[in-house]
């Protein structure tokens, strides 16, 4: 159902089963799937693409122009994955011609009231902002990431998935999968167990996470060094290759 007061460009292609809210505006250019849910006074700009089964809650902002000075109105995009719920005054800008040009929001995602999503930003499946979490340009987090409230994160930082940052935490650095982090500046506090072990992992592979783990940030050895060493000493299982390899391609640091 669409309430007889929102305003819809007729050049958006919306499914028959969307429900949108009262006073909403949905622009042109835009496609939202089925089972969608959009609440009452949403702004949905240009070249937004929504999937099936979101809900999306009141005075949310999708798809704006982005907040950089050397945006020059270029055709970018915004893209939520399905089953993704953006709170109340959550605003995800689109992407840019300088960056990726599409901020990516990952299937089942949950963004918390007054969260920022940045240009050209990048989501995993299942992460979680907590409320009033921001996101600065070219932001890249991977799957079952939790961000807490309140934290903010440098541009360009990559977040490995299922990672943990604590609130009120400010992030100039990458962080790694599978850890903990938090502060100002965030530090690292070990690896994420319980969250390890809420999503299955081994005791295998925690253990051996374990391990490399203490070999980057305990020893009081250069990445390098560790790189080497764990690669010597460590079980090569998926888990503990994707941690090296992350650390290996760090372009901003590691936080440590």
């Amino acid at each position: 159902m669409i309430h007889p007061s929102a305003i819809i460009d007729p050049k958006a292609e919306i499914d028959t089963d969307v429900e949108i809210g009262p006073y909403t505006v949905i622009s042109d250019n835009v496609s939202i799937g089925s089972g969608t849910l959009i609440g009452p006074h949403v702004t949905v700009a240009p070249y937004v693409s929504i999937a099936p089964d979101c809900h999306i809650f009141q005075f949310a902002s999708v798809g704006a122009a982005p907040q950089a000075v050397k945006f020059k109105g270029e055709k970018t995009y915004v893209k939520i994955g399905r089953g993704t719920v953006v709170r109340e005054f959550v605003t995800i800008n689109r992407g840019t011609a300088f960056g990726t040009g599409v901020t990516q929001i990952g299937e089942k995602n949950l963004l918390m009231a007054y969260c920022h999503v940045a240009h050209d930003c990048q989501t995993g499946r299942e992460v979680i902002l907590a409320n009033n979490a921001t996101l600065a340009g070219h932001i890249i987090i991977g799957d079952y990431v939790i961000v807490g409230g309140l934290v903010a994160i440098h541009q360009f930082v990559r977040i490995g998935e299922y990672a943990y940052v604590g609130g009120k935490s400010a992030v100039p650095k990458d962080i790694p999968p599978y850890v903990i982090a938090s502060g100002d500046r965030a530090r690292l506090y070990g690896l994420n167990r319980i969250g390890l072990k809420r999503h299955g992992f081994s005791e295998s592979a925690i253990a051996a996470l374990k391990k490399v783990y203490r070999i980057f940030f305990r020893y009081g050895i250069t990445i390098n060094e560790a790189i080497e060493r764990a690669q010597a000493e460590v079980d090569h299982l998926p888990e503990v290759v994707n941690f090296i390899n992350f650390i290996k391609s760090s372009q901003r640091g590691i936080t440590r």
